[in-house]
């Protein structure tokens, strides 16, 4: 099993070009336009569903005591809500066998 590869934005959009025969310049556009209308609506508050795909959902995390290493202080770390992905069961399982087939 080889976990270290990954993809990168330029490579998602040289992929949808060539699959689909779109001006990169368009597809760029679409990604990059795709990409913030998940980030304003995960700033607003709302969770984004994809059926198949997944959901960029909004995790809450409870306020908590923590310890500053270098001033052996203790501080809180207040209640904040950082984004997630969760993917759908149907991905999960095919990348579950995907990278066990290999």
């Amino acid at each position: 099993m080889h976990f270290n590869q990954t993809m990168t934005k330029a490579e998602i959009v040289d992929r949808i070009a060539k699959q689909t025969g779109i001006e990169k310049n368009t597809v760029i556009a679409v990604v990059e336009t795709f990409m913030e209308s998940v980030k304003n609506s995960m700033i607003a508050g709302e969770e984004v569903f994809l059926r198949g795909f997944g959901s960029f959902i909004i995790k809450r995390k409870a306020q908590k005591t923590g310890r500053n290493i270098s001033s052996n202080t203790t501080v809180i770390i207040p209640a904040h809500s950082v984004p997630a992905f969760k993917p759908a069961k149907t991905f999960r399982d095919m990348v579950k066998g995907g990278i066990e087939a290999k």
